[in-house]
């Protein structure tokens, strides 16, 4: 069973910043492309970054090109989120998830999930 716990949300004002992390266990943690979501109230979950297993491909949304950097340290099974110039327009439950050996742009392409961590971006 792989589990995929986050840590590291919370309530920041704008400007600042936030390093999210996801704990992979159960899983050979190097054979996943991994994958940040967000999903703010209303609106449909949306994939922010990824990572290749190696961490030598990513991709980023448009939103949070520039500001948001992925990153994974597979000695640690462990993938972060540095989350820079926050806005408002950030806030939301930042998910993370596995997916197979390549990662993909929908949820649907992700078969392991983390029960989410808020973030929280006051003006």
């Amino acid at each position: 069973q792989v589990q995929l716990i986050e840590s590291g949300g919370g309530l920041v004002q704008a400007g600042g910043s936030l390093r999210l992390s996801c704990a992979v266990s159960g899983s050979t943690f190097s054979g996943y492309a991994m994958g940040w979501f967000r999903q703010a109230p209303g609106k449909e979950r949306e994939l922010v970054a990824a990572i290749s297993r190696s961490g030598g491909n990513t991709y980023y949304a448009d939103s949070v090109k520039g500001r948001f950097t992925i990153s994974r340290d597979n000695a640690k099974t462990t993938v972060y989120l540095q989350m820079n110039s926050l806005k408002p327009e950030d806030t939301a439950v930042y998910y993370c998830a596995a997916a197979g050996s390549i990662y993909g742009l929908g949820p649907d392409e992700y078969e392991y999930w983390g029960q989410g961590t808020q973030v929280t971006v006051s003006s």
